[in-house]
């Protein structure tokens, strides 16, 4: 158990894991800042630069006309089906990618120096996000196993299935479960998410992390 976290009563890594208690989250650094927030990040530099270019070279008339042009254009988006649920999907890309990094924070899923796994990016799937994660040298992919209860919960979400790439073990998918599709597939229909929580699947067994291999059969690290 090379992260130090004990998961049993008498777990002779008590002592390490007491340690892990104790110490504190590392602060990010100004590049994992800005990666972390990079959403947030260029959607406030991008108004800011279309505000002030706007202003400069159309004048305070037609700056306002732009605003309202942009309102319209985002209030159309909203109303159109596909393009809503493209938004939404992507907002909650966002919100899920913060729940996540607050989730192994209060979890405790860090390396013995306070550092958090690394979120390199969050896609958006019918069963709700994937949170691709890059494991520090420390953090493990039962240390996310066993912070499920935690995810769930800091996610809002119905449940949370920790991946393991095939090729890259450093390399972990959560799966945020926020909804099941509305008709199982024909030729799958024991694949997950379809699974019970404490059934077998790719061999693995109960409460045991399985290969990527997701709803759909999404493998992307192959």
């Amino acid at each position: 158990m090379a992260s130090g976290r004990p998961r049993r009563p008498n777990d002779p890594s008590v002592f390490a894991g007491a340690e892990t208690v104790l110490s504190r989250v590392a602060r990010p650094g100004i590049i994992a800042l800005i990666w972390n927030c990079r959403y947030e990040l260029g959607l406030s530099i991008g108004l800011a630069v279309v505000t002030l270019a706007s202003g400069y070279a159309l004048g305070a008339a037609w700056l306002a006309a732009v605003a309202a042009i942009g309102l319209v254009v985002l209030a159309g988006g909203l109303a159109y089906p596909p393009s809503r649920r493209r938004l939404i999907a992507r907002a909650w890309c966002v919100i899920t990618s913060h729940r996540v990094r607050a989730g192994c924070r209060h979890a405790r899923v860090r390396t013995r120096d306070g550092r958090l796994p690394i979120i390199l990016y969050t896609t958006p799937a019918a069963f709700g996000e994937r949170v691709t994660l890059w494991c520090r040298a420390g953090i493990t992919h039962g240390d996310l196993e066993a912070a499920r209860d935690v995810l769930r919960a800091a996610c809002r979400a119905r449940d949370v299935r920790v991946v393991v790439s095939a090729r890259y073990p450093h390399v972990v998918v959560l799966e945020v479960i926020r909804r099941l599709p509305v008709e199982p597939p024909r030729e799958a229909i024991s694949a997950w998410p379809y699974i019970g929580r404490d059934s077998d699947a790719d061999g693995a067994g109960p409460g045991e992390p399985v290969l990527h291999g997701g709803p759909g059969h999404h493998r992307p690290f192959r």
